[in-house]
């Protein structure tokens, strides 16, 4: 393949900076992208784990690849980007009226603090909390 499409290196680009989620690391954005775009464009010369449609399933969710519409793909890829630079939370801030409700002001600083606890909690941990979970104490 002599020259890749500018989508595709947008694409690559924005999926190397795309952060890796923590909580469930075996679901992969990026690895479901990738082989979107791989798909979409066929595999690079230099890529060690280029599409390969042998190994391709019959029940995948990835789409058959279709004709391209260039300008319809960059939108696709300014959404990604958007995402990255967080655009939205910056033109969209939070009150903090919505932040902290009158019924519980520490609602969503807890949820946040198990979020962040969660991904290194231990087998034991995880299962005191989905006791203390389970029984309430009145």
């Amino acid at each position: 393949m002599a020259s890749r499409p500018i989508v595709y290196r947008h694409y690559k680009r924005a999926l190397a900076q795309w952060p890796v989620d923590v909580l469930r690391p075996q679901v992969s954005f990026q690895g479901t992208m990738h082989r979107r775009i791989e798909k979409q464009f066929g595999p690079s010369d230099n890529d060690k784990t280029a599409y390969d449609p042998s190994k391709e399933s019959k029940d995948t969710l990835v789409s058959p690849p279709k004709p391209s519409d260039e300008g319809a793909e960059l939108d696709q890829v300014n959404v990604l980007y958007s995402f990255l630079e967080d655009r939205y939370s910056k033109k969209y801030p939070l009150s903090d009226r919505l932040m902290k409700p009158l019924s519980d002001p520490e609602h969503y600083e807890k949820i946040i603090k198990e979020l962040e606890e969660a991904p290194n909690r231990s087998w034991f941990g995880s299962m005191v909390n989905r006791w203390k979970g389970m029984i309430r104490w009145s």
